[in-house]
């Protein structure tokens, strides 16, 4: 293989990992992107969530100070939701995929980020996002950048909401949103949580306290950063 094909074949398959946190957070009270969570802000656990794929990352539209914990992409215009920050995230990127991850999913394996990643490569779809209990999940999402332009016209349109907008551009395409049964994986062996936790809890929104309760009652160990390696403790990992 020539050395232009190589470097054609990794740029297809060039992925860039970003973390929504724009949102209001007015359920929470204050910006959630700092609300501690198993003794670090969620924004830290969603980026380590995507470096622990492999992903460079970057947050997107974040309202907060949060460029100490990765770079940080602005949203072109404010307000708009998460659709916004998604469009400046394609916007950013140099690589054909996008792999886009809220900051109120801390519960999420890594392992799946990575499945879906791999998935969407192969299969070159333009949207790929799980489904849990026969219900497609809007995230975590991988996105072909090939769709922004529809994307941006559902944002210009009013219709901010992200799943019908992966289904508008999906469409523009010929093409559906490619849904992943989790269950599926977890019963082949493809992904599993790092301490054992449930698919059906992976997808817990922190939106609230009462969330943030519900999420700290669930067990959380991941690989250290310094390391790779879990931490010890009296458990294996179980795959569910």
């Amino acid at each position: 293989m020539t050395l232009a094909r190589v470097e054609k074949r990794e740029a297809a398959l060039r992925a860039e990992g970003f973390v929504l946190a724009g949102g209001q957070s007015s359920r929470m009270g204050r910006d959630k992107a700092l609300i501690p969570f198993a003794g670090e802000p969620l924004v830290a656990h969603a980026l380590g969530i995507l470096r622990e794929a492999g992903l460079t990352v970057s947050i997107a539209g974040a309202r907060a100070a949060l460029a100490s914990y990765a770079p940080v992409v602005a949203d072109a215009e404010p307000g708009l939701g998460p659709l916004s920050g998604i469009c400046a995230a394609l916007n950013s990127t140099s690589g054909r995929w996008a792999v886009i991850l809220p900051v109120d999913l801390p519960l999420l394996p890594a392992s799946l980020v990575t499945y879906l990643l791999r998935h969407a490569q192969t299969t070159g779809r333009a949207i790929t996002v799980p489904s849990v209990s026969g219900f497609a999940q809007t995230f975590p999402a991988i996105v072909d950048c090939a769709v922004l332009d529809a994307l941006e016209v559902e944002l210009k349109a009013g219709r901010h909401g992200c799943f019908s907008a992966f289904q508008a551009a999906a469409a523009s395409l010929g093409e559906r949103v490619d849904s992943i049964a989790v269950e599926l994986l977890v019963q082949s062996g493809q992904v599993a949580h790092p301490a054992g936790l449930p698919a059906l809890h992976w997808f817990l929104n922190v939106n609230s306290l009462e969330d943030l309760k519900r999420a700290e009652a669930f067990p959380t160990r991941r690989p250290s950063p310094r390391t790779g390696h879990s931490p010890r403790s009296g458990h294996d990992c179980v795959s569910w």
